[in-house]
């Protein structure tokens, strides 16, 4: 995952921790807009998302943090 797209990231699940807890969910499309304007980046989080790790659609927010902190 491109070192942009796991800012990105990181600071969405900090958002949604900071604003409904530790036990929060999130999906790899709380990354993007809800349009597609940007393919290679929405495949690049999915691949990494379902292919790489096989996530649930909905994970913990702190787990796929520190995933993606971790450099998994």
């Amino acid at each position: 995952m491109r070192a942009s797209l796991r800012a990105k990231a990181i600071a969405i699940c900090d958002d949604k921790i900071a604003k409904k807890g530790d036990a929060v969910g999130i999906s790899f499309y709380a990354f993007f807009a809800n349009k597609n304007d940007d393919s290679d980046l929405l495949m690049e989080a999915a691949e990494w998302w379902i292919k790489t790790h096989r996530l649930n659609h909905f994970e913990k927010a702190l787990k796929v943090r520190e995933m993606i902190k971790s450099g998994e």
